[in-house]
């Protein structure tokens, strides 16, 4: 296969490439992150990838900045050398995880399977999987010495070199190690089949001479278990038969209680039925139209006009009588008696002062002044007493005149007010179709017992039913009845022990009785059956272990027979590898001796090359002995390595030729081993496709065509230091 263009898009730093690629030696150039590695990438996830792939690595190749529905899409398209001439056709893969669609043409035929483009794929350029596409025509500059990516595949695939078919020989070598090992592995804790046959055999033998030693003894002790039972069976009718009728005896006890209850329930709701009855023929006959409490405060208002009328007509019964108190005496002026009491205590005062400057003699020394102050004080009281009797006359005058006023002002506003009350009553009373208050007094005393009555059957319903509503008594009522009848049905189905007073008492210890006579029979019974468990095998169980014996035993000889077959194949296998990689060794150090030779000027001449491991020696003249390529400088390990994978494309693909992609590989070598290489490189782009990535300008000369990606051009402009 030769890839003719690559087109990418939203695959990391490509959002959009379009590059024609050269039938030979291709170089693709560039500085760094100029996106050489994801070329390299895209041919590889274009090649060998599954299109519906949701690893993490796709999600992480998408172009950043890209749109949120942007998925990497790599378009391949390549011409193919077949025996009829160059074959034409192109894949394109969008990588969307589960809905990853491809697209593939070749040959007139149109393939949007993803398997079946990759199995299409994998027959044109010869490369089954990633990793083997990885470990040999994929390069990367730090990977050229992995050649054991995918040793299976590799083996497989030198195993089909050799032998013209895949005969997937690592995968049948994996299934019968497997096997060989769940068949031969000793562990207790995770025994093999064979020893678990083995196991099984020797259990088996010793549980059939036990079991032949314990027939005679358990016949002897099924016969005892027989008789046991059958007296245990008699017991246990026996006891079923009082519990059925003990059952019963209970039953017609509830339903006697039920039919009390429904009984019960029928008279109240019987009796509720009539008193709701009542009530509603009573809410219907009302001695008043309106409600009583409207009526109260109709009768209320009525009582009080009354009151007040008759008030008023006592007021308005005689004339108005003035008395003006003529003949009541006016009290004398407290004034002088106030001043005499100052006097008086003045002059007391005074005299008690000139004794006590012994300005006056006074005999019998402070008797007369303290005498003097007494009488002064007692006339300061009589005539606070006077000073009170004056402001009450007053007041009682003042009052006296205020009334003989409004009596001579009121009598018209008085018989004013007379008439509009007895207007109002006559309209109370109009309004209630009555002819005096007394019509009224005992229409109220009628209205109040008929509601008294109303709610003391009232009452008397919300103690029997409580709150159920009156339309639903009736239904009520009739079901109690049909319970009544269908309680009294069940009794009389139950027979004669419905009618017997005592019956239950009777049964339960007949129950009793029977109960302990069934224990016994039972722990007869498990005498009996622990003899026969003691025994722990029957002839059956002996016939079958016989039977699993000569089983195990069949099977026994099976599993060493197999295992005996597969270590026979698995060593065949060996065999077959040994030789197949024998001649891969050959091959691969009859090749590489050319190219090697080529590439480092004829200073190594000699490979070798170790048939299990793949691990290649080289002659060093130096040391006059093979010496390990590990031992060697990194440049010349690389060029080893290359002239390795080469050699190994050439025996694994056949007759396919898978593209070559190369990521500088040559880095490490200098600048005449570089060329050396390079001339390697254009002698073999005669048969393979060389895509060779470099940012080096020293390999333009001997491309076929030269590819230059630009680098990025984006920088950070914010000043340094600024977070």
């Amino acid at each position: 296969m030769r890839i003719t263009r690559l087109r990418l898009q939203d695959l990391r730093r490509h959002g959009d490439l379009d590059l024609e690629l050269a039938r030979g030696l291709t170089i693709v150039r560039g500085p760094n992150e100029s996106g050489k590695t994801t070329l390299q990438r895209a041919v590889e996830l274009g090649l060998t990838r599954r299109v519906t792939s949701a690893s993490a690595d796709i999600e992480g190749l998408r172009t950043w900045g890209a749109a949120e529905d942007a998925r990497p899409v790599v378009r391949i398209e390549f011409e193919q050398d077949e025996e009829d001439g160059v074959h034409t056709g192109f894949v394109e893969k969008a990588f969307r995880g589960v809905k990853g669609t491809v697209r593939m043409e070749y040959d007139g035929q149109a393939i949007n399977d993803p398997a079946l483009a990759d199995q299409v794929l994998a027959e044109l350029t010869g490369v089954p999987t990633e990793a083997f596409f990885r470990s040999t025509a994929s390069v990367r500059h730090h990977e050229v010495a992995d050649l054991a990516r995918d040793e299976g595949a590799l083996r497989d695939r030198l195993q089909a070199s050799i032998s013209g078919a895949d005969r997937g020989t690592s995968r049948a070598r994996k299934k019968l190690d497997k096997a060989l090992y769940e068949l031969s592995t000793r562990g207790e804790k995770n025994p093999g089949r064979l020893k678990v046959a083995e196991a099984a055999v020797a259990q088996a033998g010793a549980a059939l001479e036990q079991g032949e030693a314990a027939l005679a003894r358990l016949e002897r002790d099924r016969d005892r278990l027989a008789f046991a039972r059958g007296q245990r069976a008699e017991a246990d009718a026996a006891l079923t038969e009082r519990r059925s009728l003990l059952d019963k005896a209970r039953q017609a006890e509830r339903l006697i209680a039920d039919r009390d209850a429904a009984q019960e329930r029928f008279e109240r709701y019987r009796t509720a039925v009539q008193v709701s009855d009542e009530i509603a023929r009573l809410q219907d006959a009302h001695p008043a139209r309106d409600p009583l409490p409207v009526l109260r405060s109709v009768i209320a208002r009525l009582r009080e006009l009354d009151m007040r009328m008759r008030e008023l007509r006592a007021i308005l019964s005689g004339e108005v009588e003035v008395k003006y108190d003529l003949e009541v005496p006016q009290p004398r002026s407290w004034r002088p008696t106030a001043i005499a009491a100052i006097a008086f205590i003045v002059a007391g005062a005074a005299i008690a002062a000139a004794g006590q400057f012994e300005v006056l003699a006074l005999p019998g020394g402070f008797g007369v002044p303290l005498g003097l102050v007494l009488v002064g004080l007692v006339l300061a009281l009589v005539g606070r007493r006077q000073r009170i009797s004056a402001t009450s006359f007053a007041r009682q005058k003042e009052l006296r005149d205020v009334e003989i006023d409004r009596r001579l002002r009121g009598r018209s506003l008085l018989e004013q007010e007379l008439r509009e009350a007895e207007l109002a009553m006559a309209n109370q009373l109009s309004s209630l179709d009555l002819p005096d208050m007394a019509a009224a007094e005992a229409l109220l005393a009628a209205e109040e017992a008929h509601v008294a009555k109303i709610d003391v059957l009232s009452a008397q319903l919300e103690g029997l039913v409580g709150r159920e509503p009156p339309d639903v008594l009736p239904s009520l009522r009739d079901a109690a009845a049909l319970e009544i009848d269908q309680k009294s049905g069940a009794l009389e189905q139950l027979g004669p022990i419905a009618r017997e007073p005592r019956a239950r008492e009777r049964l339960e210890v007949e129950v009793k009785d029977a109960e302990r006579a069934v224990e016994t029979a039972r722990d007869e019974e498990a005498n009996a059956r622990a003899k026969v468990e003691q025994n722990t095998v029957d002839a059956e169980e002996v016939a079958g272990q016989a039977e699993r014996f000569a089983l195990w035993q069949e099977q026994l000889a099976t599993l060493q027979r197999r295992a005996r077959v597969y270590d026979l194949t698995l060593k065949a296998i060996d065999a077959a590898e040994r030789a197949t990689m024998r001649t891969a060794t050959r091959y691969l150090e009859k090749h590489m001796v050319g190219d090697l030779e080529q590439v480092t000027g004829g200073r190594y001449r000699r490979v070798r090359v170790d048939d299990a491991t793949l691990g290649i020696e080289v002659f060093a003249p130096e040391r006059d002995d093979w010496v390990d390529v590990s031992a060697l400088s990194q440049g010349t390990l690389d060029l080893v390595y290359l002239a390795a994978r080469i050699g190994l494309v050439r025996l694994v693909t056949g007759d396919r030729r898978p593209p070559l992609v190369l990521d500088d590989p040559f880095v490490t070598l200098d600048d005449e081993r570089a060329q050396r290489a390079l001339e390697l490189l254009r002698t073999i782009s005669a048969d393979f496709q060389v895509i060779y990535l470099t940012t080096s300008e020293r390999y333009d000369a001997a491309a076929d065509a030269v590819r230059v990606l630009d680098g990025p051009s984006a920088v950070d402009r914010e000043p340094v230091g600024v977070a």
